[in-house]
């Protein structure tokens, strides 16, 4: 994908880790706001539940062999931007198995910026035309972009596009049923997604290497 260098540097120099992603979601906590242009009880609330989900699955997610074999592959080194808001329920439930994942290599740089400040930049990673969160941009040392993903995992995803072609749009109690979801898979597709990115990227590679 061609997406202008300068829109990278910009969300890259807005962007911060992990911990000063929690950090942000604490304060928020404390002075009853959110991220993004729009500050609504309702986003206010998606916050503060996020804070609470995210803390626990950052103590309790647990990666594969094959994840961890896989990463054990790499020959270079990648920065993951992830665009989201501190009210997105997915971003809550993904955000901690990519930095899990993220923190087993010393060769990937995981880096977290906001999405309404980088509006140019998520046009580019757009799913069925609308800007939904979380979205992981894979980028190598000369910000060119190999990969992406979001915002949720492959399985959610389908299970999304059956619901609105049958219902129109999420009903509360679908997204009760996703929670759930959730909770029983406790992160293994989103890891066997990203497994299956990583080995798409180490296989570029070395076709790049072979055809020096």
């Amino acid at each position: 994908m061609n997406v202008p260098k300068p829109l990278i540097s910009k969300a890259l120099k807005q962007s911060f880790d992990y911990e000063n992603y929690l950090e942000q979601m604490r304060n928020f906590m404390k002075n009853k706001a959110t991220s993004g242009v729009q500050q609504t009880e309702e986003l206010i609330s998606y916050t503060k539940l996020n804070q609470v989900r995210m803390k626990r699955l950052t103590k309790t997610t647990q990666l594969n062999d094959a994840i961890i074999n896989t990463l054990g592959q790499l020959n270079d080194s990648y920065t993951w931007l992830i665009l989201t808001e501190s009210w997105c329920g997915d971003a809550a439930q993904s955000l901690p198995i990519l930095n899990k994942i993220a923190e087993q290599s010393d060769l990937i740089d995981l880096k977290i910026a906001y999405r309404d400040e980088n509006s140019e930049l998520m046009q580019y990673f757009l799913t069925n035309g609308g800007e939904a969160i979380p979205k992981l941009i894979v980028i190598n040392q000369e910000q060119k972009v190999l990969a992406d993903w979001g915002p949720r995992p492959s399985t959610v995803s389908k299970m999304v596009k059956a619901y609105k072609e049958k219902y129109g749009k999420l009903q509360p109690e679908f997204k009760e049923q996703l929670q759930v979801w959730y909770n029983k898979n406790k992160g293994a597709d989103i890891i066997d997604d990203i497994n299956v990115i990583l080995l798409n990227i180490i296989l570029q590679y070395e076709n790049v290497i072979l055809n020096k």
